[in-house]
């Protein structure tokens, strides 16, 4: 296993050792004491899995008094992941990171608690699970509008389809006193 770190404070790319033959593949999705050797020693407590149809933008998703770290795969198809920082008073505040992950390459994208996510679909329709360090809290979540001017995300799409909810996003300076402050 590879562990990466990105230009955001803690949020890592894993890219697993993957075991091919003329069978196809197995390889270890999450191992915790690999992990934790790895600089993931969070608790998971909840698995999720989305499927979404192309040109599909999931996000921008935080919550607010439970941030939730989650450990982000493509198990189906393609996706252009996006993370932001969103910890007040971080020398990184609303910088953002985005990357290619997809079913082929296996990689994996560790995301701490104070960054908000989201990603595209950028294949016919893609499938993502993702382990989560704290429960969902529907009444606590941060909706950052996709497409906010602050933050600058360069999309790989022009129109993207979007939910009601992810489409009354809010800009994250009208979010300013819910955000969490780094420490």
């Amino acid at each position: 296993m590879k562990v990466v770190q990105t230009a955001l404070e803690g949020v890592l790319l894993v890219e697993s050792e993957v075991f091919r033959d003329g069978r196809g593949f197995f390889l270890e999705s999450y191992n915790r004491h690999k992990y934790g050797e790895a600089g993931i020693d969070v608790e998971f407590v909840q698995d999720n899995h989305s499927r979404s149809a192309r040109n599909t933008i999931r996000g921008l998703h935080a919550q607010r008094l439970h941030p939730q770290g989650k450990l982000v795969r493509v198990i189906a198809g393609s996706i252009f992941d996006v993370v932001v920082d969103i910890r007040r008073g971080s020398p990184k505040y609303a910088h953002w990171i985005g990357m290619r992950l997809t079913a082929d390459n296996f990689i994996q994208c560790y995301i701490p608690p104070g960054y908000a996510h989201g990603f595209c679909v950028l294949s016919e329709v893609a499938e993502i699970e993702y382990k989560c360090t704290d429960f969902y809290y529907p009444n606590d979540e941060l909706h950052i509008i996709w497409s906010d001017p602050d933050i600058g995300v360069s999309w790989p799409i022009v129109q993207p389809v979007l939910s009601d909810k992810d489409r009354a996003g809010r800009r994250l300076r009208d979010l300013t006193d819910q955000l969490p402050i780094f420490k």
